[in-house]
Order: C-alpha cells, then structure tokens, then sequence
C-alpha cells in the first residue's frame, strides 16, 4: 500500500483503584533499522466501563482534538480465570476541536486480544474524505523494566 511506513507505538493502560482506566499512547516513525526517526501522533484519556460489557473511551490529542467513544467489550476466551482473548469495537460519539485543529468527522477503532498480543486499527474521516484506514498496530507486551525512557 503506498504511503506504508513503519512505526513505533507506546501504549499504556493503568489504573489508581478508581473504576476507570487511565489510557496513555504516543507513537514515532521508524528507520528501517527500527530507531525513532520522529514523534508522531499522542493521546491520553480514559476508559469508562458501563453496564452489560459497554465502555466509553475519552480521548484527547495535543493537535486540539477531543473525542467521545463508545463501544462494546466481548470476552472471546478465558483460560483458568484469565482472560485470553476479547475484543473492543468503539465509535466516535463526539469530537470537539479548537480552530486550528484539522477537521475530524468520525471515527472507528477496534482493539483485540489475541495471543498475548493487542492489536487495534483505526478508521478515520477527516478534512472531506470519508471513513477510511488510517493506522493499524500489532503490539507486545513488555515489561516496565524493559521500557526505555525518552
């Protein structure tokens, strides 16, 4: 696909005991030797559980983007208490932006369990053109002792 390019993503989900998730993401491109060449995109917000496995997600971007999900959550597998496998499907309920940030119409995003790993795309309409690919992502999960510190 033209326009491919490979990235890195930091993508932290967290919790201080209070009933929602603290969600934290920032992503770079990559040299094909897989070093950080320059920050791309950020976000922060939270994740909201909701009665019968519904979720809210707040999001906002330092690009003056703010925006409302919402979604589902299906458990796909449980192994001995743990959850193997699920998936969250989530749609844009709303987005606010200031003046100077791009218009953003809608948006799709689907992250999934699978393996150990996350995976997750995501769909965006944006300045005229309709709903269509915008970033895909297949992550591992590592430890903290093994996170750098930029």
């Amino acid at each position: 696909m033209d326009g491919d390019i490979q990235v890195g993503q930091e993508l932290n989900i967290s919790h201080d005991g209070r009933p929602f998730l603290i969600h934290w993401s920032r992503t770079w491109r990559l040299d094909a030797d897989g070093q950080r060449v320059e920050p791309l995109a950020m976000e922060s917000g939270f994740w909201r559980p909701m009665p019968d496995n519904e979720v809210e997600l707040l999001l906002n971007h330092p690009t003056g983007i703010s925006e409302t999900w919402y979604g589902k959550v299906t458990v796909t597998g449980i192994v001995n208490a743990e959850i193997t496998g699920a998936r969250v499907e989530l749609k844009t309920d709303a987005i606010m932006r200031t003046s100077s940030a791009k218009e953003v119409t809608a948006g799709e995003r689907l992250y999934g369990l699978v393996d150990g790993h996350i995976g997750w795309v995501y769909d965006m309409a944006a300045q005229g053109v309709a709903l269509k690919s915008h970033a895909s992502f297949h992550l591992t999960k590592v430890n903290n002792a093994q996170v750098q510190n930029d």
